[in-house]
């Protein structure tokens, strides 16, 4: 009877003091165990009496719990040879957020066009943006703000002085950083809940081509035409939506680029390089500060409405903004025949939404 109460007892304060229950098992049949060697000088004659008259019993039920551990043993281990679902086949990780990030986006979340489901659909996004300069800056900080999820920024060129004037997420302290990580710690130091991508490195065909596969959108804030050129081919070949943007000295442009969904895509719209010296870049230019501002959250902010499903986009849409006169205007824009990038509504595929 005293092996049975000792058992018992063992067990019960083992499971009431939270102990893993291989412990607890070990420690209960420990008890028997050492019950039964400090009774092996008058076994066998006693032996009946300790275990409550009937040793049978107690056989058959430690064969019983023996087989359920090592049964229990057997299915943990099948169980943990079974692979993770991988995100990209079809099978997303569910998308949560700590009361932190409730409080943090509730703004988002009053708004009837993006609510929490489109808060959800920021956070599980993936988005690549091209430049982390003028146009990259403030459409990088709220795409923070905002909750996308994965944030990726390429950009080669380190911070500089001159930079200062108008790319606002850099700092003074931060001059000859590269503007990748520059970045990266402004937009942790916003939002540390987002995942920041930074690639410091030139932007080429091979690896405008690995990266754009990686990601549901790019934005294109570049200030070359090679570069606007390459992203918006390799985005076409990819499917995948391109919202990029232009500025120089007052005025700015925007446009989401998207053939595979019924839109132009860029060399649709503007399918011949301008001659050099014609299109003079901001430095050569010069460009007012809050210009790129202006424009930079206009890119995140379609970022958003194309994310979410809310509002109407810009595909199609070419908005000019110009700042000198305080006059935005929208034209509309169309695919072309036979683009070389995109194959034009000739021979380009369109996509359901």
């Amino acid at each position: 009877m005293i092996g049975i109460l000792g058992f018992v007892a063992v067990f019960g304060a083992g499971r009431w003091l939270g102990w893993p229950g291989r412990w607890v098992w070990l420690m209960a049949w420990g008890w028997l165990l050492v019950l039964l060697l400090a009774h092996a000088p008058y076994m066998p004659a006693q032996l009946g009496d300790f275990v409550g008259g009937e040793f049978r019993g107690w056989f058959v039920l430690g064969v019983l719990v023996g087989v359920a551990l090592a049964y229990r043993a057997a299915l943990r281990r099948v169980r943990g040879r079974v692979p993770e679902p991988a995100t990209g086949a079809g099978v997303a990780k569910p998308v949560t957020f700590s009361p932190v990030e409730l409080d943090r986006y509730a703004r988002h979340i009053m708004l009837r066009e993006i609510g929490g489901p489109g808060q959800k659909r920021l956070k599980a996004a993936r988005v690549l943006v091209v430049g982390a300069g003028g146009l990259g800056s403030p459409a990088l900080m709220y795409l923070a703000a905002s909750g996308v999820g994965v944030i990726g920024v390429i950009d080669g060129d380190g911070v500089e002085g001159s930079n200062l004037q108008r790319q606002i997420i850099h700092t003074d302290a931060r001059i000859g950083m590269p503007k990748v990580f520059s970045a990266e710690l402004a937009m942790k130091a916003l939002n540390p809940f987002i995942q920041v991508r930074p690639y410091h490195r030139r932007l080429d065909e091979a690896l405008a081509a690995e990266l754009v596969a990686d990601y549901d959108l790019v934005l294109d804030g570049t200030d070359n035409f090679d570069t606007r050129y390459l992203v918006n081919r390799v985005c076409a070949a990819a499917a995948k939506p391109l919202i990029a943007a232009a500025i120089t000295q007052w005025e700015g442009q925007i446009s989401l680029y998207d053939p595979a969904r019924g839109g132009p895509c860029f060399e649709c719209v503007f399918p011949v390089r301008p001659a050099p010296g014609m299109v003079p870049t901001c430095a050569e230019a010069g460009v007012a500060a809050p210009l790129p501002g202006v424009i930079g959250a206009m890119m995140a902010m379609e970022a958003v409405k194309h994310l979410t499903g809310a509002g109407a986009g810009l595909r199609g849409r070419l908005l000019i903004h110009d700042a000198l006169y305080a006059e935005t205007r929208v034209i509309g824009v169309k695919r072309r025949d036979g683009c070389a990038a995109c194959g034009g509504s000739s021979t380009g595929t369109d996509h359901p939404e």
